[in-house]
């Protein structure tokens, strides 16, 4: 059996939901137009006008398919949710929105708005977390080379989505491609960059120097 498709997954949402569906959107490094690998996942939301035990039974069969796939199930929020949350998660709803393709529904962004120092509050908190279990890793794992690459390689794309926010702040538009994302980033914020951060210290140094940086930002929101 073929492995399902984000156009066929998109179709069959959409049928198994019906008026049900609001939007189904497609985010993230998919969405932003650059060639991915073979095999790489892709993320989508699905807003929907309520999350029960019908909603869940109408998504069963597309979402088995798609996660058989290999991509993770949808993100799920209730219309309501998806309304009142841009405080909660200012950081995801403005990469969302800045790298998104509406696969079915309607476009859900009318009446969402982002306050700057929502998001410049959520950045200098997860940067913060970030940081302190980052040194929590590398105390534990210090002397094993190949699993403190894991531990950079596994929370790149975090990072990667917070410089996106800190680039933000600063009024610039955040580059697609994650070179140049780092190559800004680093600019800006005094971390160098040549070595696309792989290596294990110079990675923490760049998290620590973008959680202080963040911390000296003006607290004024736009």
């Amino acid at each position: 059996m073929a492995r399902m498709t984000l156009d066929a997954f998109a179709e069959q949402v959409a049928q198994a939901l019906g008026h049900r569906l609001v939007t189904l959107l497609l985010y993230g490094s998919a969405a932003r137009g650059a060639p991915l690998p073979e095999g790489a996942e892709m993320n989508t939301l699905l807003v929907s006008d309520g999350a029960d035990e019908d909603l869940f039974s109408r998504l069963a069969v597309p979402v088995r398919a798609w996660t058989a796939a290999g991509h993770p199930a949808p993100l799920i929020l209730t219309e309501r949710e998806w309304r009142d949350a841009a405080d909660a998660f200012p950081i995801e709803y403005q990469d969302i929105r800045d790298a998104h393709r509406v696969l079915a529904g309607r476009d859900p962004w009318q009446g969402i708005t982002v306050q700057r120092e929502h998001v410049r509050r959520q950045l200098e908190h997860e940067l913060m977390g970030k940081l302190v279990h980052l040194r929590q890793a590398y105390a534990a794992q210090w002397r094993q080379p190949k699993r403190l690459a894991e531990v950079v390689r596994g929370t790149r794309a975090g990072f990667f989505t917070m410089l996106r926010a800190v680039l933000r702040l600063a009024g610039r538009t955040p580059p697609a491609a994650p070179d140049a994302l780092l190559r800004e980033a680093g600019a800006l914020i005094g971390f160098p960059a040549d070595n696309g951060l792989t290596d294990p210290v110079a990675y923490l140094a760049a998290v620590a120097q973008t959680a202080e940086y963040v911390n000296r930002m003006e607290r004024t929101p736009s």
